[in-house]
């Protein structure tokens, strides 16, 4: 079963290569190829999950090299719940995209198979420099699904997108090359013994380099003052690929957990929790800008982005701590926040696509088909995206307050979440008034008959309805299991925190890991 460990990437890159190689010219193959695939990607996340609860960290040489001179992949409680949730949000993205999106542009589905090998490999890598290479491999993939379809605006975001994404990855090579240079080593094992036995004289260039990756991390989570990409970039973008988008912002975060929680820690000398003291000061102001943009939004698109922006903020908090408490937070947190923010981006969608002319700006239209439905929709993933009970919005964010009673910046953090929260109900409930109970009369026809706007519930309306609420189903899921999911992330906090279980799985020959051999 440790072989399994390298499947997450193998199956997405081969699914991937079949889809363009063999399929090119029928889509209806490829639909069938890779929600197959992302199906047995789910399965295969499940099981590689299990196998991560016993709480023994387990490593994949590749080549048969051992560690720090071959590339590693390491799976523990961490990597594991990353890896199901990402395949969990590709086969929604997938079954939605056969509802009609996949007609607007070629390779899809291709698009999407090498977005999830950048994914999963960022989240298992073992390396420095294999997650800049899966960094690469998910940003190439994510330029073509961003420009999929085509369009002015789309074009125009999206060479903003590329532009920042470019720069981030100098960055990261500048940073990795200091890393590499001062240490001789960029396995994240390896580096976590060696961290705190570098000279003073090279502390400075070490720290700058570590500080280099930590910039290029924030960027990808949207931390404020590198936020400004996302909203233009996600709102531009079609509706399946900002909901897959959706986990991108989270491998910032995660790369933020797992290289200052392992490589800078508490226990890595004049270099420990560097960053520390910024996390939490960028993230409230994070919160605060994100709060501020639902409430000045104008229409759909803009309100579901920048709560990510602010759900970003929210996250960063508890991360911030660098503690258990914080990291559990977090991780709930994080899974709730990528399925909300996925189901409002569908949704928004749907909404659209009835509302004739005025599609998702907030003013007065003519009633849509399907509105109670719709409207009961955009309600629960409204209460979940803000934080209200009973939905898993409220369990993450409780357990964020609760998580920094301790902290310095307590009163604070509590004022900004809970007033940022009160805004963001405001902005919300401005959108729905005016989407479901502002509406002007139907625009009449040649006749004196009303004109219908939107088709009713019926053929392909009703895939992407049942997509949305699977993902507004699995947040209610969160809520009702809050008490084993929060057992799980804590143990998983745990895990984290016990930095000589992941090194000996990968510096250790006895370690029990599996190989690849040449």
């Amino acid at each position: 079963m440790n072989n399994s460990i390298v499947l997450p990437t193998v199956l997405p890159a081969m699914t991937a290569a079949l889809l363009i190689l063999a399929l090119p010219h029928h889509l209806k193959h490829q639909r069938v190829v890779s929600v197959a695939s992302t199906i047995l990607a789910l399965a295969l996340a499940i099981g590689l999950l299990v196998l991560a609860g016993d709480g023994t960290p387990r490593a994949y040489f590749l080549g048969n090299w051992p560690a720090p001179f071959g590339i590693v992949l390491v799976l523990d409680r961490l990597s594991a719940i990353m890896l199901l949730l990402s395949a969990a949000l590709a086969l929604m993205v997938a079954v939605y995209a056969c509802a009609g999106w996949d007609t607007r542009g070629r390779h899809f589905h291709a698009l999407l198979q090498f977005q999830l090998l950048g994914v999963n490999g960022a989240f298992l890598t073992g390396d420095l420099f294999n997650l800049f290479v899966f960094f690469e491999v998910m940003l190439i993939a994510s330029y073509g699904l961003m420009l999929h379809g085509g369009g002015a605006p789309r074009l125009k975001a999206g060479f903003h997108y590329v532009a920042i994404n470019l720069i981030a990855s100098t960055l990261f090579l500048f940073g990795v090359g200091l890393i590499y240079a001062i240490t001789g080593t960029l396995n994240m094992a390896d580096l976590a013994g060696k961290v705190a036995a570098v000279s003073a004289d090279d502390q400075a260039l070490l720290k700058t380099g570590a500080m280099l990756l930590f910039a290029v991390f924030a960027t990808k989570a949207a931390l404020v003052p590198l936020h400004w990409w996302l909203p233009s970039a996600y709102a531009a973008t079609s509706a399946p690929a900002a909901a897959m988008f959706m986990i991108m912002t989270k491998v910032g975060a995660y790369a933020i957990i797992r290289v200052y929680g392992l490589i800078f820690g508490a226990d890595a000398g004049p270099l420990a929790a560097m960053v520390a003291p910024i996390v939490i000061p960028a993230a409230l102001v994070t919160l605060i800008v994100g709060a501020i943009g639902v409430l000045a939004s104008r229409n759909l698109r803009d309100l579901v982005c920048f709560s990510v922006v602010a759900s970003m903020g929210n996250l960063l908090i508890a991360v911030g701590l660098f503690d258990g408490p914080g990291t559990t937070a977090a991780l709930s947190y994080l899974v709730h926040s990528t399925l909300t923010g996925a189901a409002l981006f569908l949704l928004v969608d749907v909404i659209s696509q009835r509302r004739g002319q005025q599609l998702e700006r907030l003013e007065p239209a003519p009633a849509i088909a399907n509105e109670t439905l719709l409207g009961a929709m955009f309600f629960l993933g409204a209460i979940a995206m803000v934080g209200m009970p009973p939905l898993s919005g409220f369990i993450g964010k409780l357990l964020i307050l609760d998580a920094t009673r301790q902290a310095p910046q307590a009163p604070l953090i509590w004022a900004v979440m809970l007033g940022a929260s009160l805004l963001m109900m405001i902005g919300y409930a401005r959108a729905g008034s005016m989407i479901f109970w502002n509406n002007s009369e139907p625009v009449p026809s040649a006749g004196g008959a009303a004109v219908a706007k939107a088709p009713g519930l019926t053929g392909i309306t009703l895939v992407p309805l049942v997509v949305i609420a699977l993902l507004l189903a699995a947040t209610a899921a969160l809520s009702l299991g809050a008490g084993p999911f929060t057992r799980a992330f804590a143990a998983t906090s745990d895990q984290l925190l016990d930095k000589a279980g992941y090194v000996r799985a990968v510096l250790s020959p006895a370690a029990g890991a599996g190989t690849g051999e040449n």
